[in-house]
């Protein structure tokens, strides 16, 4: 069945049944908001038009069936995260022309080691460690050029044709490292920042388990990867030796390399140092691309040509769907159905499983700072009525409010890796799919067993 051609018919049809079914306690226009969810998500899903074209649907449709006036539906291009991905594509464009991200590849190489093993550790790792202490978007945006570097090097020629398990394990490699990163410490994700306010637990507490998690998801991706997208290259031929002479061949650092370089940290510190000094990681990533180009690294028209707009107005649409979720009070409804299905004395397992999968499936077509505010209050409000620990929910929550592995649109680092050409929706899917369920058990594993050993560690 050629699925790419019955989308959006299917999608219609989807749609128009989901509009004729009563669903007591829910408005028309949440009601609206239900169809279109699901009339976008089998459209991405079978990328039966470009994603960008699907979101614009979503922009004009909304305002037709009743969700909201479409001043209301492009508020999602107000969000944000948009500007922190414009900005990151502009950072990563001038990191790679100065020719920094070349000299750091090569010297990673050289001492990590030149087997497509080796690169897979370094695109896990590299973006999952800098994310624990920035933006996720920002750490992959600019360790992308270095990813690419590391496939070319590997032997993988046009990567961008979709025909390289290589480059799809390093791209992907790269995005789930950095969303698995994020969870080790409070400040890795907008969710886990949510989850801290609510409940007060302290910064070093939350890296007691943050920390194993992140590292033990991260081998799971490195490992799981490798075995789901085999690579059909050997490694770099001559090994070390073609990493010496590329060196050599670079020279001394150049002017716009110290300048990248220089610009780079100061972006780091200001994004570590955002508790300190009030300035948001959105900001951030702007005064960086704004810096590159007033220093001629790069120029406006550079900048301009590797900015993927495409993926700009496809994350725009769904995070615009994200908030009509909300907004209608769909999400909520949702949310409160499913968990009243449960019964009056459910167990702590099974709350902490049903909320998690709740917030999984929704993170991947909702903004996962939308979806923690709706959930992370909600979650604290079970823990203290069954009188347990008060981030005992709350905190897996806003975890799977992160696990946002299976769809392009759950997660803006996902986007980036789709819009490199190397991986289809579907891999992504195939890819994403397994991780989650993995990371959903091994959440519940390390926070059982960190209530277990350390009651004191998700708060009172």
């Amino acid at each position: 069945m050629n699925f790419k051609k019955l989308g959006l018919p299917i999608a219609i049809i989807v749609a128009v049944i989901i509009m004729l079914i009563p669903l007591p306690g829910l408005s028309q226009a949440g009601h609206a908001a239900i169809a279109l969810l699901l009339f976008a998500v089998i459209m991405w899903a079978t990328e039966a038009t470009h994603l960008a074209v699907t979101s614009l649907i979503i922009l004009f449709i909304q305002p037709i069936i009743g969700v909201t006036s479409f001043e209301n539906a492009v508020i999602g291009f107000a969000n944000p995260i948009l500007f922190l991905m414009i900005g990151g594509f502009i950072m990563a464009e001038a990191i790679r022309k100065s020719g920094l991200a070349q000299r750091l590849t090569y010297a990673m190489l050289s001492k990590l080691g030149t087997s497509p093993k080796k690169g897979l550790f370094v695109s896990v790792f590299s973006t999952g460690i800098l994310s624990a202490w920035i933006e996720n978007v920002v750490a992959f945006a600019m360790l992308l050029p270095i990813i690419k570097e590391i496939i070319l090097l590997m032997g993988v020629t046009n990567p961008e044709k979709g025909k390289s398990n290589y480059a799809k394990a390093m791209i992907l490699g790269a995005s789930f490292g950095s969303l698995a990163g994020g969870f080790g410490t409070e400040i890795g994700t907008a969710p886990n920042l949510m989850a801290a306010a609510y409940t007060g637990i302290p910064f070093v507490h939350w890296m007691v388990f943050g920390i194993p998690l992140s590292i033990m998801l991260m081998l799971v991706i490195w490992f799981g990867l490798g075995r789901i997208f085999p690579s059909e290259v050997k490694g770099i031929v001559g090994g070390d030796s073609v990493l010496s002479d590329k060196l050599a061949k670079l020279g001394n650092i150049s002017r716009d390399e110290k300048i990248s370089g220089a610009i780079l940290l100061f972006a780091i510190l200001l994004w570590v140092t955002a508790g300190m000094t009030g300035i948001d990681s959105y900001s951030v990533a702007l005064i960086g691309a704004v810096l590159f180009i007033l220093s001629g690294v790069i120029t406006w028209r550079d900048a301009q040509k590797n900015v993927d707009w495409g993926l700009i107005i496809f994350f725009g649409g769904a995070l615009s769907l994200g908030a009509a979720l909300l907004n209608t009070g769909a999400a909520e409804w949702l949310i409160n159905d499913l968990v009243a299905m449960m019964g009056t004395d459910p167990s702590t397992i099974a709350i902490m499983l049903v909320l998690m999968v709740i917030a999984v499936c929704i993170t991947q077509v909702m903004s996962n700072i939308a979806l923690s505010a709706i959930l992370v209050p909600l979650s604290v409000t079970l823990a203290q009525a069954q009188g347990i620990a008060v981030g005992s929910y709350a905190v897996p929550v806003a975890i799977a409010c992160s696990l946002s592995f299976m769809f392009p649109m759950a997660d803006p680092t996902v986007a980036m890796a789709y819009g490199s050409g190397y991986v289809s929706v579907k891999e992504i899917f195939k890819a994403g799919l397994p991780m989650v369920i993995i990371g959903i058990v091994l959440t519940i594993i390390v926070l059982l067993a960190t209530m277990t050993f350390f009651p004191a560690i998700l708060g009172v």
